[in-house]
């Protein structure tokens, strides 16, 4: 004969006598990370706040130019002084955007002279931003190879025009240069 649960005395004593975790907390208490410890949730939020801090901080030393906190492409003191340079002169092309929202406005303006003048304003500024580009780069080139003779000269021009090209106050790292100061 086969003893039900509710009959064997033995099996009721097995019983635990709390209530069934649930299994997100199962879960979590049988996982383990060998990387970092079990965290809590004050641990994890000032965890997130010293990140925070940290990206505040870079992006601010990056902003400043500081040469650590720079990307590769941004460092030395070849780009230092094509930055400098590019960013103590003014050019059509830091407000080639503006201009082309202005084109743009004037494009939806219903007379055909407006959009036609309008559309040679923007192909005469990109033709002037190109062969800036080109001039710009050639200086560039040949200041760099006299104040830093030995120094590879490969990407200064397209570093310089791409740069000019930014309106000024977005440029990153910020411009070190005032307008009109000498390189």
């Amino acid at each position: 004969m086969s003893k039900t649960p509710e009959s064997n005395p033995e099996r009721n004593i097995d019983k635990k006598g709390k209530a069934t975790p649930k299994r997100k907390d199962a879960v979590a208490k049988n996982k383990i990370n060998s990387i970092t410890a079990p965290v809590t949730k004050a641990d994890r939020a000032k965890s997130r706040e010293a990140a925070k801090n940290a990206r505040t901080a870079s992006r601010a030393a990056y902003m400043r130019g500081d040469q650590d906190a720079l990307p590769i492409r941004d460092r030395g003191p070849v780009k230092k002084f094509v930055r400098d340079y590019i960013d103590s002169r003014r050019s059509l092309g830091e407000y080639f955007l503006p201009l082309m929202v202005a084109v743009l406005m004037l494009t939806l303006v219903p007379s055909v002279e407006i959009r036609f003048l309008a559309i040679i304003l923007m192909y005469s500024a990109m033709g002037y931003s190109i062969i800036y580009g080109v001039f710009v780069g050639r200086r560039i080139k040949k200041l760099v190879s006299e104040k830093f003779p030995g120094e590879s000269t490969k990407g200064v021009a397209l570093y310089g025009w791409l740069r000019s090209t930014q309106m000024r106050r977005l440029r990153a790292p910020s411009p070190q240069k005032k307008l009109g100061d000498t390189i």
